[in-house]
C-alpha cells in the first residue's frame, strides 16, 4: 500500500513537471512568435516627403530674377549708404589734402549716392498694409529719415559741384561739403537702422510679407 502510494505521488509529479514545461515552452514561443512578427514601419510617406521637398527645392532658383522680388528697395538701398558714408570720409579727408583726383571721386560717389537715395525713397519705396500700430511709427520714422537723406545727399552734392568748379578746392568751401556729407552720412545711418528694425524685429518685408507687389499696387 505504502508502495503504491510512492508510486502515485511520482507519477503526479511528473505530471505537473510536464504540464509545467509545456507552458513555460508555449510562452517562450509566444515571444519569440510576437518578436518575429513585429509591424513593418511604413516609410513610403517619409520618402514621398522628401522626394517633394528635393522637387521643390528644384524649382526654386539660386539667383532670383528682378521680377521674383516684390519690390527692389531692399537692392536700390545699398548704394546711399555705402557711397554717402564714404563720401564724407573722403570729403574729411580732402580738407587737409585738397587733392582733384579726391574732389572727382567725391563728386562720382555723392551724385550716385543722391541719385540712390531718391529712387530708394520715392520710385521704389515700398508700399505696406496690414502693419501692427508699432511698425507703422517704426516705418514712420524710417521715411523720416529718408527724406532727410534725400535732401542733405543733393545739398551735398550741389555744395560739392559748387565747391569743385567755381570756388576751385578753397578748404572753407571744401569744409562745408564735409559738413553737409557727414550730416547725409549720420541720417542715412539713421535711416538704415530703422530699416532694419522693420525687417529683423517688425518682420516686414521677408518674403513679402506685408508689402504689396509693384503690379499689386499699379492696379
Amino acid at each position: 500500500m505504502k508502495k503504491l502510494g510512492l508510486l502515485l505521488y511520482f507519477m503526479l509529479s511528473c505530471i505537473v513537471l510536464s504540464a509545467h514545461e509545456g507552458e513555460k515552452h508555449e510562452k517562450s514561443t509566444k515571444e519569440d512568435s510576437t518578436h518575429l512578427e513585429q509591424p513593418q514601419v511604413d516609410y513610403s510617406h517619409i520618402q514621398a516627403q522628401q522626394e517633394h521637398e528635393h522637387d521643390e527645392h528644384e524649382t526654386k532658383k539660386v539667383t532670383a530674377d528682378l521680377d521674383d522680388f516684390p519690390n527692389l528697395h531692399p537692392l536700390m538701398v545699398h548704394f546711399p549708404i555705402v557711397l554717402l558714408l564714404i563720401g564724407a570720409v573722403l570729403a574729411i579727408v580732402n580738407v587737409i589734402l585738397l587733392k582733384k583726383e579726391v574732389d572727382w571721386v567725391i563728386t562720382g560717389m555723392v551724385l550716385v549716392g543722391a541719385l540712390g537715395a531718391y529712387l530708394s525713397g520715392r520710385t521704389f519705396h515700398p508700399h505696406t498694409h496690414d502693419l501692427t500700430e508699432h511698425a507703422k511709427q517704426v516705418l514712420a520714422q524710417h521715411d523720416l529719415w529718408a527724406d532727410w537723406t534725400i535732401y542733405l545727399s543733393i545739398a551735398g552734392f550741389v555744395a560739392q559741384a559748387v565747391s569743385q568748379f567755381i570756388f576751385r578746392q578753397k578748404r572753407w568751401a571744401v569744409a562745408v561739403v564735409a559738413l553737409l556729407l557727414i550730416a547725409s552720412g549720420y541720417v542715412v545711418s539713421r535711416t538704415g537702422h530703422y530699416g532694419a528694425q522693420l525687417v529683423h524685429i517688425e518682420a516686414v518685408g521677408p518674403q513679402g510679407k506685408f508689402l504689396e507687389s509693384e503690379e499689386g499696387h499699379a492696379h
